[in-house]
């Protein structure tokens, strides 16, 4: 048996426990149970219980898994038929509308847990709770949920539970758990004083003063690289009438998703509604529409970084990997068709620049059409065929995969999953092919024959959503971000007041040369200064008192070093800093001689 499989048994299998476990502590009387399935890193499942679940049943329910493994019961499955499947089900709601629904035909199978537990199951399971007793697991924690994900429905609690073959590989899922909560951007991210959230615009972030000196600089460097490779920035409208969204298929496909605002006689209906845009499309066809083309103009790329927003709900909300407005770094490139292939791969050499900066690798997907598709199906399968012909030339076929019906509703799409320090992955990079925007808004160019033809669209992010890559960078770094990126990349601290004159100096040649720099020369202690910028992560700390200002040098703290550096030349420490920038390292120099 494979090991996916091995596990999808061995997870399930606990997942009938932990409901036999729920009902014995409860009462049968007192519990509907609903799914259970196998996830990631073990199992959920869904109850109705008499009280909320807390911390202090967690062990409750662990200790009575392992009695029930203990007892060594066999697990038997059977056939029923409808008839007998409700019978038996009598009374345990949930588990009577899945049998409703099921197709008439449909094989109705049941498993027993010794002989006084049944669930609603296809299986596979193992054949006696002995095949469990080595199981490790562990109550992850209980939240609320709503039968079959819809929020009018029966409310649920939902027990998470982690699982694995052995302790070890328990013990391991526990430390990396613990790992993620330690860099968790939620937690970081105010912490470090970068971004903030309030209750009065949400999932909408503030950025602070030091969050938007990062934000800054990343976006300083995507349009340094993007200048290099031809692209043209714009930027346009963040609301825009109806019309727009109906021409652009928004309208149809997305308006549950977008803030509408009413029109300008208050009417919901009238024809000057607008809606604060959810992507950056349109404005684009709307501009390359401006003007006439020919086909020595292509490829056009429009880039542009305007604030998109995007309804969601509540309960979706989750810091800056989902918010409501942001920032996408979006492109539409307009191409000829026989542009495309040669279009993508200089988009793919970009997106290999950008990750490698970060130290991050990706692999790619591509995502077909899917059912709620905009346009005719032969131009959807031309559109396909191109991205295919085009990774199976950069990557081999077979070596990427494929996400049936999961592309955008205006077309096929390459995904590109990054993977951070922990090994996570995260979908950011986004290659869309696109013949129907083109068709909607009536774009051409005059082709080499004197004919007009219709462009073909590229839309393409690599950050995807700023706000989202900004909270994967948090976590990635744990908050201590390379010398390039960070909010600020020396703290000075003068050891008493009349070390001001000095530090003074110290900051002007620093921030002469760009590197972003914060002092204080506050008569206070120094270690209480130098803590406060360790607090921050600041990279490199300058400390400096009477023998740093006789002899034009610095003392120096790199973050994350114990030793302190002494009476290193000022010009050597300028020279320092100018090579972190410069070769955007993800290591910090930690000996001048290495410039």
């Amino acid at each position: 048996m494979e090991r996916e499989q091995f596990l999808e048994v061995y997870r399930h299998s606990l997942a009938h426990i932990l409901a036999k476990a729920v009902i014995e502590i409860f009462g049968a009387e007192n519990v509907q149970y609903a799914i259970g399935p196998q996830i990631a890193d073990g199992f959920y499942y869904d109850f109705v219980l008499p009280r909320n679940i807390t911390t202090d049943d967690y062990k409750t329910i662990e200790d009575k898994m392992r009695e029930i493994l203990k007892r060594k019961e066999d697990w038997t499955r059977k056939e029923v038929s409808r008839r007998e499947a409700l019978e038996l089900f009598a009374g345990q709601k949930f588990k009577t509308e899945l049998i409703e629904d099921l197709p008439e035909d449909e094989t109705i199978s049941i498993y027993y847990t010794g002989d006084d537990f049944v669930d609603l199951c296809r299986g596979p399971h193992v054949e006696n709770s002995r095949d469990l007793l080595s199981a490790a697991f562990k109550v992850k924690s209980a939240s609320g949920a709503y039968w079959r994900g819809d929020e009018h429905r029966d409310s649920l609690q939902r027990i998470y539970v982690y699982a694995f073959p052995d302790k070890e590989a328990l013990k391991a899922h526990l430390a990396l758990i613990q790992e993620a909560m330690e860099r968790d951007h939620k937690k970081l991210g105010p912490k470090l004083d970068l971004f903030m959230f309030h209750e009065t615009a949400p999932g909408m972030p503030y950025w602070l003063p030091r969050g938007w000196k990062m934000y800054q600089t990343l976006i300083r460097y995507w349009r340094e690289i993007h200048d290099r490779h031809g692209y043209q920035e714009i930027s346009a409208p963040i609301i825009n009438n109806r019309k727009l969204w109906l021409i652009s298929g928004h309208w149809a496909h997305y308006q549950d998703n977008m803030f509408i605002v009413p029109g300008l006689d208050g009417e919901p209906n009238a024809d000057d509604i607008m809606a604060a845009k959810p992507m950056n499309c349109p404005n684009a066809m709307m501009t390359y529409k401006r003007t006439n083309h020919s086909y020595r103009e292509l490829p056009i790329r429009y880039n542009e970084l305007d604030v998109v927003h995007r309804r969601e709900k509540s309960g979706q909300l989750n810091g800056l990997f989902r918010v409501q407005a942001f920032r996408q770094d979006d492109d539409h490139t307009f191409v000829a068709e026989e542009q495309i292939e040669n279009e993508i791969a200089d988009i793919i050499e970009i997106a290999d620049q950008i990750y490698k900066t970060f130290g991050i690798t990706y692999r790619v997907e591509l995502s077909t059409r899917p059912d709620d598709f905009m346009g005719d199906i032969e131009v959807w399968n031309r559109a396909e065929d191109a991205l295919k012909t085009f990774l199976n030339k950069k990557y081999g076929e077979g070596n990427y995969e494929i996400n049936e019906g999961d592309g955008a509703f205006y077309g096929p799409k390459i995904d590109l999953q990054i993977k951070d320090a922990l090994g996570r992955e995260w979908q950011c990079g986004t290659i869309q092919l696109d013949f129907q925007l083109p068709h909607n808004f009536g774009l051409t160019y005059q082709s080499q024959d004197g004919t007009l033809k219709e462009p073909v669209v590229i839309h393409r992010a690599l950050f995807g959503s700023l706000e989202r890559f900004i909270g994967i960078l948090i976590e990635h770094y744990k908050g201590a971000f390379p010398f390039w990126l960070s909010p600020y990349q020396v703290g000075v601290v003068p050891i008493r007041t009349e070390h001001n004159d000095y530090a003074r100096e110290v900051v002007e040649k620093l921030e002469d040369r760009f590197i972003r720099t914060e002092v204080d020369y506050a008569d206070k202690n120094m270690n209480e200064k130098i803590k406060a910028y360790k607090v921050m992560k600041d990279p490199y700390i300058v400390v400096v008192g009477d023998k740093e200002a006789q002899d034009r040098t610095v003392s120096v703290t790199i973050r994350g070093q114990k030793a302190q550096l002494h009476d290193i030349p000022l010009d050597v420490f300028l020279a320092m800093c100018d090579k972190m920038n410069k070769e955007r390292s993800q290591e910090l120099i930690t000996d001048p001689s290495q410039i």
